[in-house]
């Protein structure tokens, strides 16, 4: 997300702040190393939670005053599923926005995704899947910073 859109340290420890998390610049900076750096540390779930619902209140603002919970454990689904919200996306949207990358899906199967994980119709979104969609925003969105 730092990429796509181009986020300052700043802006990115101010939208952890908006998620319910005080990170520090040691903090980003393990997150944003390369994995083969000896400083790199993985983000856990529950912080990239806290990222992506301060995203949502940065760019929706807040629901019912006050930052919601975040998950422990986050699916693609459930990455997908707040970027959507963060972003204001559409299906038709997501589908252009996958289109970038010459992947194609249906309307069918992209509401799958956003579906409960107990339904008989949901769909796992897969790594590959995520990774085309965070491809196709960073094609949609970088060249418009540019």
């Amino acid at each position: 997300m730092r990429y796509i859109f181009d986020f300052s340290d700043q802006l990115m420890l101010s939208i952890f702040k908006l998620g319910g998390y005080d990170a520090g610049r040691p903090d980003l900076a393990a997150w944003l190393a390369r994995e083969e750096e000896p400083e790199f540390v993985l983000c856990e779930d529950e912080k990239l939670a806290r990222f992506l619902n301060g995203l949502i209140i940065k760019n929706r603002g807040l629901k019912d005053d006050e930052a919601p919970e975040p998950e422990r454990f986050l699916s693609n689904n459930m990455v997908l599923r707040k970027l959507k919200i963060a972003l204001n996306l559409q299906a038709d949207d997501l589908i252009r926005i996958l289109e970038l990358n010459e992947f194609t899906l249906s309307k069918h199967e992209l509401s799958a995704l956003f579906r409960r994980p107990d339904h008989k119709n949901y769909r796992e979104c897969l790594d590959q899947l995520l990774r085309n969609i965070l491809d196709g925003m960073e094609k949609r969105y970088r060249k418009n910073q540019l």
